[in-house]
């Protein structure tokens, strides 16, 4: 049974590690292009629009319109 724990335990390391890689492979492209004003001006807006859109939708999803 202890086997059992050691290989569930085992699990969040591969999941942080497999974000922490999609999350680099997608990150780095994006760096190497922002050395000209306007694009970083443009990856910063993307950036903070889609941190935006995810904290309005996470917000409908923990409070929902009450419907009465």
């Amino acid at each position: 049974m202890g086997e059992f724990f050691t290989n569930v335990s085992r699990y969040p390391k591969y999941l942080i590690t497999i974000v922490l890689g999609v999350f680099t492979a997608a990150i780095s492209p994006l760096l190497k292009r922002s050395s000209n004003p306007v694009t970083a001006i443009a990856l910063l807006g993307a950036l903070l629009s889609g941190l935006m859109t995810l904290a309005f939708l996470l917000r409908a999803m923990v409070f929902p319109l009450s419907i009465a």
